[in-house]
């Protein structure tokens, strides 16, 4: 994601950065650069030994990341393609598991709209279909098996962290929870921000949660210090750009 966040920058209008046009980044980042600074960033959530939930991994850019802080991963992960990649690349690597499973409310199986052309843009989630991307074909459908995150807290322990990236699904995927995690992150978009508010309330009814979020890729939070989930919404609501996106980022106080 980083690697085609950069070149998009300099490139034009596509897949990432149609997302947003508000990247917080300074023109003359380099992706190294911007590499560590996100490395760094993730430091506030994980050290070495700390259990990670990499959901929605695709083929493992923030596992890698998570991996240098010595954290050990969970990537969760429907793609067969993307499975295929993350097992070569981490076959040997005894600090990252690979679940061939997507995430919903309850197990089961469901269908899952493949891009053949941006596979970081495959979903659950019809109505997400509907948004930003609508003139992107989903030219592949099938069915992957699902687990819930209860599940995997249950087989694999409670993660320090648990960063979440499911396109339009997040809301599904966090009602398979019913235990607060310390760190958590999902992504939002501009279009979709009912779906945000929604997917905030549920994590304020599972604890007392403190919330944050960056806008696109910025490896930077926007607020000094931890908020009410009404501050971080409200100001997020009064951000005009048409193709906001980012990640609400959530803290639940111990």
């Amino acid at each position: 994601m980083i690697r085609k966040l950069v070149h998009q920058l300099k490139r034009g209008f596509t897949r990432s950065d149609a997302k947003a046009s508000s990247v917080a980044l300074q023109p003359d980042t380099t992706e190294e650069q911007l590499r560590e600074k996100t490395v760094n960033f993730y430091r506030q959530f994980l050290n070495t030994g700390d259990l990670c939930f990499d959901v929605g991994a695709n083929v493992g850019n923030k596992t890698h990341m998570f991996l240098e802080l010595g954290a050990r991963v969970v990537c969760i992960e429907p793609q067969p393609n993307c499975v295929a990649v993350l097992k070569a690349k981490y076959q040997r690597d005894t600090n990252v598991v690979v679940v061939c499973k997507g995430l919903a409310t309850q197990q089961g199986r469901k269908m899952l709209s493949i891009c053949g052309t941006a596979d970081t843009i495959s979903t659950f989630s019809d109505k997400w279909k509907t948004g930003r991307f609508r003139p992107y074909a989903w030219d592949q459908t099938v069915e992957v098996p699902v687990t819930t995150l209860d599940i995997l807290l249950q087989e694999f322990g409670m993660p320090k962290f648990c960063k979440i990236d499911v396109e339009g699904f997040e809301y599904e995927v966090l009602k398979g929870l019913s235990a607060p995690i310390p760190f958590m992150a999902f992504e939002f978009t501009r279009e979709f921000l009912d779906d945000a508010r929604l997917c905030m309330e549920y994590l304020e009814s599972l604890g007392s949660a403190d919330f944050n979020y960056a806008l696109s890729e910025s490896p930077a939070l926007i607020f000094p210090n931890w908020v009410s989930g009404y501050t971080a919404l409200k100001s997020i609501e009064q951000n005009a750009n048409d193709l906001l996106w980012g990640d609400i980022y959530v803290r639940f106080q111990s």
